[in-house]
């Protein structure tokens, strides 16, 4: 009788022990975790009032998830197939009811995203396949395709009021000021357009420069345009100052595919060799690693919409997440003087990892100028906008 309470008392015992990892509450994770995709992905975008993230492939579909730093808790909302051929962007409208995407198809999409379904389609928007897409107001929206061609469109009445072409290749990016008056447009003819929407017409192109530009952001409160390109180099122009860049520099990587702007100084750079770079703009210098896709290039980066975290979509078929929530605190200058003393490429996230690469190799500055106006700007702890002793 004894042994068969004590028996009893030990399966107590065991039950009790049990229960607490039953009842243990979820894993909450710095990040989401991961979202694995069928395809490789070619765009992604967060929702402007909720945690949910659109993405789309080169198969053409479309996928919606709700995201969470709960584990476990990522979850696909829908997915469309409506896009024949590669979905190449993918872009919320302000007001996180409609999802825009263009294609290799030649068509514009609008879909509910509550229902998940397609509520209008342009079916032969472009000659030839569309690769950028920027949404101006919650009436206006601007296309871009393989040949240079571009669109703005005016969704009330479902037409294109501008169709010009002034580039000789596809247009990578589409930009426009907070006036909502001077588009920007980076191509792979090594060109910047600006366009004038308002007077509805084409104002000028820049200068060539070296390689395919691939994207484009405003920059340092509205002065300053920043583009990356296929050479690794960022090339800066002064706000009506469009023709010639007033400074670039080099960075160790294979191909800047896309920068997003995290603060008015400091942008996130993607590359073909998988590693996304925190660069400083005026001064000009390569921060740190925020995180890799190891050995795969990266199509797209975005941030959300409480800067908190930068999705990154490549060719590994995953969708990753980085908290980039420093980066607003980070001071520029301060990292200069210790950079002598680390050569490798810090990283700024506990899922980056130091790549190895050399500081100096990771920036070249240009001019003589920019070295002694941040030699100056070390000794005086200030962060100069100026550059090339232009503004």
């Amino acid at each position: 009788m004894a042994t068969s309470i004590e028996h009893e008392d030990s399966f107590d015992q065991e039950e009790t022990a049990e229960e607490p990892e039953e009842l243990k509450a979820p894993k909450i994770r710095e990040t989401p975790e991961d979202i694995k995709l069928e395809a490789i992905g070619n765009t992604i975008a967060f929702h402007p009032n909720q945690d949910i993230l659109a993405a789309g492939d080169i198969d053409g579909d479309i996928y919606l998830y709700s995201y969470s730093c709960t584990e476990g808790a990522n979850k696909e909302l829908w997915s469309s197939g409506h896009h024949l051929k590669s979905c190449r962007k993918v872009l919320f409208s302000s007001d996180g009811q409609k999802l825009f995407s263009v294609s290799k198809d030649k068509a514009v999409h609008i879909m509910d995203v509550e229902a998940g379904k397609l509520v209008t389609r342009i079916p032969k928007a472009h000659n030839v396949p569309i690769n950028a897409l920027l949404l101006v107001d919650e009436n206006i929206f601007a296309t871009g395709d393989d040949e240079g061609t571009l669109k703005v469109w005016d969704m009330r009445k479902g037409t294109s009021f501008m169709d010009l072409k002034h580039h000789e290749d596809y247009i990578s990016d589409i930009a426009i000021d907070q006036a909502k008056r001077t588009l920007l447009t980076s191509s792979g003819d090594g060109t910047m357009g600006v366009f004038n929407i308002k007077r509805r017409r084409f104002e000028l192109l820049s200068e060539f420069q070296n390689g395919d530009l691939t994207s484009v952001s405003i920059m340092k409160r509205g002065r300053k345009v920043v583009c990356g390109s296929s050479e690794g180099t960022i090339y800066i122009f002064n706000w009506n100052g469009f023709g010639a860049t007033s400074d670039r520099f080099a960075v160790q990587a294979e191909s800047l595919d896309c920068i997003v702007p995290i603060t008015d100084s400091i942008l996130c750079a993607a590359s073909t060799d998988g590693v996304i770079r925190a660069i400083s703009i005026l001064p000009n210098r390569v921060v740190g690693s925020i995180g890799q896709h190891v050995g795969e290039a990266i199509e797209e980066i975005e941030r959300s919409r409480d800067a908190r975290f930068l999705a990154s979509c490549a060719h590994d078929e995953l969708i990753k997440f980085w908290d980039i929530s420093s980066i607003p605190d980070m001071k520029v200058t301060d990292y200069r003087r210790r950079k002598k003393k680390d050569r490798r490429l810090k990283a700024l996230s506990n899922k980056a990892f130091d790549t190895g690469q050399n500081f100096f190799a990771g920036l070249l500055d240009t001019t003589e100028e920019n070295s002694k106006k941040e030699e100056e700007e070390e000794e005086d702890g200030d962060d100069d906008d100026s550059d090339s002793g232009s503004d």
